[in-house]
């Protein structure tokens, strides 16, 4: 098993964060109290209570009933600065450098909350974690594929100005993925490939749904990733598809224990997609409801797979860093600290 101290030096790139999902209890109450939200009466009442709770999931679904009680305590822009930025402070000690994170407008639309308001609040935190932290970044737009496609198509165009000068790099579709299949949304993906051909997308497909969600995310929605998508061993032709064509799956070792998607990471197919060369990073997905962050998966991935040695390792961190969506200028710095890191612990390798 190698050494966390290198673990921890490893350059990581992050591409399945949901900026949503870093709001721990320690910031939620105090959010709540600041712009007088009443949370429901059911709901936990103290830090540790909801600690507690945050613990005993049984599912998908029970999680985003806490999740999305959770973004009701988010209204001001600086409400979404505070939120992100304490997301850049934990994981900058942890070795991240670079980070490509989701948001979900749609949670804060329905509650008149203007997708301005909230994209801004996120992105001059990105900006303040570039300038101040050297980690940069880029904004992925989600849509909750649980809501109307239609209503998914207005995001699409009510972030039209956003999505067409960049400051939304990405288009992304989360939320439960039965029984919401991709080809709900091919109009919506048309529509932000219209606003500017240059968009990244991605999709959440192959975690609780099957393999047939990847295949049709990548023909339908044209996507050039795919989040989660551990399904995917299930298709021998679409493991090979994904190997030839780098398309890159955003694992989340953690949170897929915690909705119960395997009992323990080990069951993870991680070595399936190692063996087929098909290329994947390491994400904490919504690490405030999760217990843990970036650097919490790679320990526990090193701990649970204690054969992979240093290559492995070098490997998957160069797959997350090449995989990226930032320019080749950064990519070319992210690959050359990486090659420093191995050298310092693995000089003779």
């Amino acid at each position: 098993m190698v050494s966390q101290d290198f673990l921890k030096e490893l350059p990581k790139c992050e591409h399945h964060l949901h900026l949503e999902g870093t709001l721990e209890p320690d910031l939620l109450f105090p959010l709540a109290k600041r712009n007088g939200i009443t949370l429901p009466q059911e709901f936990p009442q103290t830090v540790a209570e909801l600690e507690t709770r945050y613990g005993q999931f049984k599912d998908l679904q029970d999680f985003l009933d806490y999740y999305y009680i959770g973004t009701s305590v988010l209204i001001d822009e600086q409400d979404f600065h505070d939120l992100a930025w304490a997301y850049f402070q934990k994981v900058h000690s942890q070795g991240l450098v670079h980070a490509e994170v989701f948001y979900d407008p749609q949670s804060h639309t329905t509650r008149g909350i203007p997708i301005e308001v909230v994209t801004r609040g996120f992105e001059t935190a990105c900006q303040r974690a570039e300038r101040e932290l050297g980690i940069t970044s880029k904004l992925i737009m989600c849509l909750l594929r649980h809501m109307d496609p239609q209503e998914c198509l207005q995001t699409i165009e009510d972030a039209n100005k956003l999505i067409s000068n960049g400051t939304i790099h990405g288009i992304g579709l989360d939320s439960a993925e039965r029984p919401f299949p991709p080809e709900l949304f091919v109009e919506c993906y048309e529509k932000a490939r219209s606003i500017n051909p240059e968009i990244q997308l991605t999709a959440h497909a192959g975690e609780e749904g099957p393999a047939k969600y990847v295949s049709n995310s990548l023909d339908l929605l044209q996507v050039s990733r795919i989040d989660h998508g551990v399904n995917s061993v299930h298709d021998e032709e679409l493991m090979q598809r994904l190997a030839q064509e780098k398309i890159m799956l955003t694992v989340c070792p953690l949170s897929n224990v915690k909705l119960q998607v395997v009992s323990r990471v080990s069951q993870i197919p991680l070595q399936k997609l190692l063996d087929a060369n098909v290329p994947f990073s390491l994400n904490s997905d919504d690490p405030a409801y999760f217990g843990g962050y970036i650097l919490d998966n790679y320990y526990k991935v090193a701990e649970e797979f204690p054969h992979w040695d240093h290559k492995v390792w070098s490997t998957i961190c160069r797959n997350s860093i090449e995989g990226s969506w930032c320019d080749a200028k950064r990519k070319n710095e992210l690959l050359s600290r990486l090659d420093q890191v191995v050298a310092k612990y693995y000089p003779l390798n």
